[in-house]
C-alpha cells in the first residue's frame, strides 16, 4: 500500500487494499500538494479521543482533467469516503455531481467531494477559507468593505461570491481578458443583491478605485518565478492589505511590493488550512483541530 506521501495515479487502484476510511486530493499537477500533511495530522489528533479515526488516511491523486469523470466513479467505486479537488478540477466536477451545497451552486465550482449512496455530494469551502484567512492575517472583515479582485477564472468566481453574500461595500475586479471578465461580471449580478460591482483592465486602474480597499489576488500570477505581478500597487489608492490566494512560493513578487510599500499583506497559506479543516469537517461530522492542520502545513511548507 502506497503511503500518505506518495503521489499516486487511478492507475493505483488496480491493486488498492487500504480497508480504512480513505480521503483524498486530486489535481494535476499535485505533487506540491501539502493537503495530506494538513489533513493526516488532524486525523491523527482525532484519533487520539475518538479510535474510529485510527484508520483514516488521507491521500493525493495526479489525475488529467480529462480523466476526472471516470477517477470519480473509481475512487466512489474504491469506497473514498471524501475528496478534495484542486487546479484544474474544480470546475469540471460540477457536472459529475449528484447534488450540490447551496453555496457552491452559486459559485459554479466545487472542491470538497462527500460520498453518498446516490453518489458525489459537492461543497465549495474556498470562500470561507478566504474570509476566515483574511481576517486572521490581516485584521480584516470582508463584510463592509470595498474589494478589488485580481482575476476572472473559478478562484475568482469563488471569492466573488463570498465577498458579495458576506456583503462588502463594493467589489471591483481587475482582468485583462475582457470576454471572461464579462462572463464574471454577468454571474455575479444575481449574488451583488445592490452592492455595486465594476470591472476594469488592472493595466488601466480607473481613477475611482476605493482607498483603503482589500486587494485579492486570485489569479496565478506568482506561482512561477518568472512570473510577473499581477498589478503595480503604486498605481492604486493605498489599501488596507494585500491578500494572495497563492501560499508557494510565500512571498510572490506582488506580496513583496506591497511589503516594500508598506501595506500589511499575507498569503493564501491560512485560506488554504481553514478550506482545508471545512471540508474535513463535512467528511467526519465533527469540529476539525485546526491547529494540529496549521502546525502540519507550516512544518511541510518549511521542508
Amino acid at each position: 500500500m502506497a503511503s500518505a506521501d506518495s503521489v499516486l495515479t487511478l492507475a493505483d487502484l488496480d491493486a488498492w487494499s487500504f480497508t480504512g476510511t480513505a480521503l483524498a486530493v486530486l489535481g494535476h499537477p499535485i505533487k506540491h500538494s501539502i493537503s495530506p500533511a494538513m489533513h493526516n495530522a488532524a486525523l491523527g489528533e482525532l484519533a487520539r479521543s475518538d479510535s474510529r479515526f485510527g484508520n483514516w488516511k488521507y491521500f493525493r491523486f495526479d489525475v488529467p482533467p480529462e480523466d476526472l469523470p471516470r477517477g470519480l466513479d473509481l475512487l466512489r467505486a474504491k469506497n473514498f469516503r471524501g475528496l478534495n479537488l484542486t487546479i484544474p478540477h474544480k470546475i469540471i466536477a460540477f457536472d459529475c455531481v449528484v447534488a450540490v451545497d447551496p453555496a457552491a451552486q452559486r459559485i459554479g465550482a466545487v472542491n470538497t467531494l462527500l460520498a453518498t449512496d446516490q453518489g458525489w455530494q459537492g461543497f465549495n469551502t474556498d470562500g470561507y477559507g478566504l474570509a476566515t484567512g483574511i481576517r486572521e492575517d490581516l485584521g480584516l472583515e470582508v463584510a463592509g468593505a470595498d474589494v478589488i479582485l485580481l482575476g476572472a477564472g473559478g478562484a475568482a468566481r469563488g471569492a466573488g461570491v463570498e465577498c458579495l453574500q458576506r456583503r462588502c461595500r463594493s467589489l471591483w475586479i481587475a482582468n485583462r481578458t475582457v470576454a471572461n471578465l464579462d462572463v464574471l461580471l454577468k454571474t455575479l449580478q444575481p449574488v451583488a443583491a445592490g452592492i455595486a460591482v465594476h470591472g476594469f483592465d488592472p493595466q488601466l486602474p480607473p481613477d475611482d478605485l476605493p482607498a483603503n480597499a482589500i486587494i485579492i489576488n486570485a489569479t496565478s500570477a506568482g506561482l512561477r518565478d518568472t512570473d510577473a505581478a499581477p498589478v503595480n500597487l503604486a498605481q492604486f489608492p493605498r489599501p488596507a492589505g494585500v491578500f494572495d490566494m497563492i501560499y508557494n512560493p510565500p512571498k510572490t513578487k506582488l506580496l513583496v511590493q506591497a511589503e516594500s510599500l508598506g501595506i500589511p499583506n499575507a498569503n493564501g497559506l491560512s485560506m488554504l488550512i481553514h478550506q482545508g479543516a471545512r471540508a474535513l469537517t463535512h467528511w467526519t461530522g465533527l469540529p476539525t483541530p485546526v491547529e494540529a492542520m496549521r502546525i502540519a502545513a507550516r512544518a511541510a511548507m518549511a521542508s
